[in-house]
């Protein structure tokens, strides 16, 4: 006999397992994921970003990867350089899977494997470095050790993208050396300084002295030239008026009545002359003739007589 609860139940039942079986069939795979699909416990495909499908109960999803950059913390580490000083590495690694199906195979735990090598290739690569190269060389330290933790990661399914050392610390007695021995390079590079300084200023002082020198000389080369330019601007004027003085003289003397002054302008010098030398000292020097005034006189009117009569007998 037919129990119509009994057949309400089982299709309620039946409906539930219809959905449970759609819902495990549909994969909904966000961005930048990949999911790894195995069929019975083997690689089937792997499935993309977007809605994908599941055979229930034959398929299963295995692995969930995320293909974003991921940034990996690589553990502090003690590392001895190439001069034999311990130096204490940290860094940061940046990775990315880009075959999901290797990341899943390749290796047990991708991220464990990367962390190990990244610390064996750092320590290999500061191995072959001195101290102070260490410092200076970060760049190729991280590019070596992400050449060669790209080799070993293609395999893994992962691409390495770079790798940041964070911090270098070298043992607390290397820091006090280094700091000494920086402040010393500070001290000595002052010490230069300040001698290029006084160098330079001893320079410049000498350099001012010359030149000045030179334009003091330059100066009174020029004041010489000048003083000796016009002494001989003066004598030559000089010259010109006493040349003009005479010829105007030597006219007056030959026009009419030109005898009669000369003769009172001599007259009146000669005078002039011994009521001087009688005033300006206590001795007194005359001539022997002095009585004889009119002699003298007419002597030197003689005499410029003379001088006239020659001069003008040419003329005549």
């Amino acid at each position: 006999m037919f129990d119509p609860d009994s057949s309400v139940f089982f299709l309620f039942v039946a409906i539930v397992l219809v959905f449970i079986v759609v819902i495990k069939a549909v994969a909904i795979v966000p961005q930048q994921h990949a999911w790894v699909i195995e069929r019975l416990g083997k690689y089937d495909r792997t499935l993309s970003p977007g809605p994908g499908f599941v055979i229930p109960f034959i398929e299963r999803i295995g692995y969930k990867h995320s293909l974003k950059e991921i940034p990996l913390d690589v553990p502090s580490q003690v590392c001895i350089t190439k001069d034999n000083t311990q130096l204490q590495v940290d860094g940061v690694l940046y990775f990315q899977v880009t075959d999901a199906m290797r990341a899943s195979y390749g290796s047990s735990n991708y991220i464990s494997a990367i962390t190990q090598l990244a610390q064996t290739t750092l320590r290999s690569v500061i191995g072959k470095m001195e101290l102070d190269k260490t410092f200076e060389e970060r760049e190729m330290i991280n590019a070596m050790v992400v050449a060669a933790l790209d080799e070993a990661a293609l395999n893994w399914g992962v691409k390495v993208l770079r790798y940041e050392i964070k911090d270098l610390t070298p043992p607390a007695e290397i820091l006090r050396a280094m700091q000494a021995q920086i402040t010393a390079e500070r001290e000595k590079r002052a010490l230069i300084a300040a001698s290029e300084g006084r160098r330079q200023e001893q320079i410049n002082i000498a350099t001012g002295e010359r030149e000045a020198f030179i334009a003091r000389s330059e100066g009174e080369k020029q004041a010489e030239i000048n003083k000796a330019e016009g002494e001989a601007r003066a004598v030559l004027v000089v010259a010109e008026a006493t040349a003009k003085a005479i010829t105007q003289v030597a006219q007056a003397v030959n026009q009419p009545g030109g005898i009669e002054a000369v003769n009172l302008n001599v007259a009146e010098r000669y005078v002039d002359a011994f009521a001087n030398v009688a005033k300006q000292g206590n001795t007194l020097i005359l001539p022997s003739n002095m009585a004889d005034m009119g002699g003298l006189i007419a002597s030197a009117m003689t005499i410029i007589n003379k001088t006239g009569q020659g001069s003008a007998s040419p003329r005549a």
